[in-house]
């Protein structure tokens, strides 16, 4: 599973020799392998047209081209606003309330996410080929689509060290931008340019992981809202700016604490855990159906629904599995 940083042309439809050599010498005499493009066909045709970069079938004669189709940027950032506006209103009427929560479009982004992800994860598992994923920049869809596939197929990164282990690797230093991206709540009058929700829209889809799979994944809900908040707001280093290079320039690591290491203290460490939890070496294939995706209750109802309950049938079933 690769992933590109961008099309493999640049600017003004011109080839790029060096990819197409690069990617030549991946596959052997007969493989062939799959380029996923995160945008949709419409959105490269519209990019060619304006003089972007695209990728000539003659030039990889042995790779095979899929569309994603995921919004970034943007469309992403103004969906996620209108589900935080719906879900804050407590005046919606049932009829009003399924409106908002359909015209968001927000579940139609964890569904597209998914999706692609599945895309991508099938052409590993079931066709035994390389798979290369590339977007605009190759630092935000390109990331939510490489990490949910290795979290469909590996199960050491359902572990809650593996699941570390893969945002280090596919967000932290892959460059996602968090100080861009995260620079503000969605209830924030002022909207940046960049802004845009591609880290929380990941951590709906494990969450829809979770659900769909309760004994899968080591870690449960708590560990998703930690990062969640963390990734906006933190005490901790482990998001801040917006690439390696910028994290040296700025010694975060000497001059910051590691929030891994404080979820790691056992006491911590303890309350993220999922108490279901048993090994499944097996692939976890999600349902897409309309009827699978869910709102991510735990996270944009947590103001405004009372907890205490599912608290205290957390703590039961926690009891119950020590006992």
């Amino acid at each position: 599973l690769l992933r590109s940083s961008q099309p493999l042309t640049g600017p003004n439809r011109r080839r790029c020799r060096e990819d197409e050599k690069l990617l030549g010498t991946i596959l052997d005499e007969g493989e062939r392998g799959f380029i996923i493009d995160t945008r949709s066909a419409q959105a490269a045709k519209q990019a060619r047209m304006s003089g972007g970069g695209t990728e000539p079938k003659s030039s990889y004669p042995q790779w095979r081209r899929l569309h994603g189709g995921l919004d970034r940027g943007r469309p992403l950032q103004e969906s996620f606003i209108r589900l935080v506006e719906a879900c804050s209103d407590p005046s919606l009427s049932m009829d009003r309330w399924l409106s908002r929560l359909e015209s968001s479009r927000w579940l139609g982004h964890v569904k597209a996410a998914l999706s692609t992800a599945c895309l991508a994860a099938q052409c590993l598992d079931r066709e035994d080929s390389n798979v290369l994923v590339h977007g605009a920049e190759g630092t935000d869809t390109t990331l939510l689509v490489t990490a949910l596939a290795q979290l469909i197929l590996d199960p050491s990164c359902r572990t809650l060290e593996g699941f570390q282990g893969l945002l280090e690797r596919e967000w932290i230093e892959a460059g996602h931008p968090f100080q861009l991206r995260c620079a503000r709540s969605a209830s924030s009058h002022a909207r940046g340019k960049q802004e845009a929700p591609v880290f929380l829209l990941f951590l709906d889809c494990v969450w829809q992981l979770s659900r769909q799979f309760p004994f899968s994944l080591e870690f449960g809900e708590q560990l998703l809202l930690t990062l969640f908040d963390n990734a906006y707001a933190s005490a901790y280093g482990t998001f801040l700016c917006n690439n390696e290079k910028e994290r040296g320039l700025c010694k975060v690591k000497e001059s910051t604490h590691s929030l891994w290491a404080w979820l790691n203290q056992p006491e911590e460490k303890q309350k993220l855990l999922n108490p279901l939890y048993s090994h499944n070496p097996l692939v976890i294939w999600p349902s897409v159906e309309p009827q699978s995706i869910q709102l991510w209750q735990g996270l944009f109802l947590r103001w405004i629904r009372p907890s205490q309950h599912l608290d205290e049938a957390w703590a039961e079933i926690q009891r119950l599995v020590e006992g």
